[in-house]
């Protein structure tokens, strides 16, 4: 019986340490999605100041000055 529950406690401290370190891999793929997203906010509003054209409808463009 004891070397049966010593089993299970050391079980349980594998699983416990595979849970915390696949908590780690999730906060910082967290951290990384959130970066990435930042950084694809910005490029858009980068692309649409560059190139308007390609980034807006054709309701959305505005008409060339000689219009």
């Amino acid at each position: 019986m004891n070397e049966r529950l010593t089993d299970l406690e050391i079980r349980f401290m594998h699983q416990e340490r595979t849970v915390q370190e696949l908590n780690d891999i999730v906060c910082r793929q967290d951290l990384a999605i959130e970066r990435l997203e930042r950084d694809l906010l910005q490029l858009q509003e980068q692309m649409k100041q560059i190139l308007p054209s390609l980034t807006c409808t054709p309701d959305e463009e505005e008409a060339p000055p000689h219009y």
